[in-house]
């Protein structure tokens, strides 16, 4: 399809990644990972990303450039995350993508990074109806938003109060002895246990809290929970594949924790999700950010829209963590709704509300 020919630059974590996109057509999306580098601090380390973006940039664009077979005059614009994030990381993208923007003679647009994981889907899906529904879930966010228009008017219906649903995961990975990130290996995990082995709270769902919280989330108390568990269950005995915890009723095994616990997380998110559509009329949701790749959220959240008959679109799981096609797509779209570019001396803004698409 035609459009605009966007590049599109995401750093705002330890993810380095160059996106180009011709309209909703994706041409070319390469990461660089700096995640290896901070699995032995067990989480990101700011200083560790940034220095890690400045030695990917340039040879995460050339390998994008090439994938795409174009060269560099031939761009229409240059997007890039400007928040939120890390604001080391994001100072980093945004250095770039000015220079670039200048020497090019070409139009700037500072983007939110989470409004860019929902437009990602455009790339595989096409446009989004408005207005729907979307499910945020990520590292360092979770929320339900309503989309009146990708480009214009997000509302955030709810958001976490605590904890992000992936910082629960690395987390709960680290009680465990699973490493870091928590996320891919506990749902790996969890694939061989029992989801009702452990009756592990649902954090915001009572009564009590619906009132004020009907679309928030909270899964502090989950993770506390997990780990109050494990250590009041010493495993005696070490099985094949992990720790057997010995209880009154029946053993439990590593799995049947990282079951229990990633069913936990998948019941509250979905059931929020499907909740706001029905609550506003809603016959769309979006499934989108990192966690968004998990298999059992994924289930969970088509098991259920199905049975209200809501559309569920989720992007493929590799377009779902950090990356540049996400802000180019973004981008194209800014650009062919007529939005103004942004200045070359705006700022990142780490704590960028979902609400503002552009600075």
């Amino acid at each position: 399809m035609s459009g605009p020919l966007v590049l599109g630059i995401e750093s705002s974590c330890d993810e380095t990644g160059v996106g180009i996109v011709r309209g909703r057509e994706l041409l070319a999306n390469e990461v660089a990972s700096s995640a290896n580098e901070h699995v032995r601090f067990g989480g990101v380390v700011p200083e560790v990303a940034s220095r890690a973006h400045l030695q990917a940039l340039i040879p995460t664009l050339r390998r994008a450039l090439a994938t795409a077979d174009i060269d560099l005059g031939e761009i229409d614009a240059v997007a890039v995350t400007a928040g939120p994030g890390l604001m080391g990381a994001l100072v980093v993208g945004l250095s770039a993508a000015k220079a670039l923007a200048a020497a090019l003679n070409k139009p700037l647009y500072g983007l939110n990074h989470l409004v860019g994981h929902i437009a990602v889907d455009l790339l595989e899906h096409g446009p989004l109806p408005e207005p729907c529904a979307a499910l945020l879930v990520s590292g360092g966010h979770t929320s339900l938003l309503r989309i009146e228009s990708i480009t214009d008017s997000i509302t955030e219906l709810g958001s976490t109060i605590d904890d992000a649903a992936g910082e629960a995961y690395d987390k709960v990975a680290r009680v465990l002895g699973l490493g870091y990130p928590g996320g891919p290996v506990i749902d790996q995990i969890a694939a061989a246990g029992d989801p009702k082995a452990i009756a592990f709270p649902r954090g915001l769902t009572a009564q009590k809290d619906l009132a004020k919280h009907r679309f928030d989330y909270s899964f502090s108390g989950l993770k506390t929970a997990v780990g109050r568990w494990v250590e009041t269950h010493s495993p005696p005995t070490q099985g094949p594949s992990g720790p057997v915890w010995t209880t009154e009723r029946w053993p439990v095994s590593l799995a049947d924790v990282a079951a229990s616990f990633q069913e936990a997380v998948a019941d509250v998110l979905t059931a929020k999700a499907v909740a706001a559509c029905r609550q506003l009329g809603l016959d769309t949701v979006v499934l989108s950010g990192g966690v968004a790749a998990n298999s059992r959220i994924r289930a969970l959240l088509a098991e259920r829209c199905a049975a209200e008959r809501i559309t569920l679109r989720c992007p493929r799981p590799g377009l779902c963590t950090d990356n540049g096609a996400m802000i180019a797509v973004l981008g194209a779209e800014v650009v062919a709704a007529g939005r103004e570019p942004s200045q070359l001396d705006i700022s990142a803004c780490s704590g960028l509300p979902v609400s503002q698409i552009q600075l």
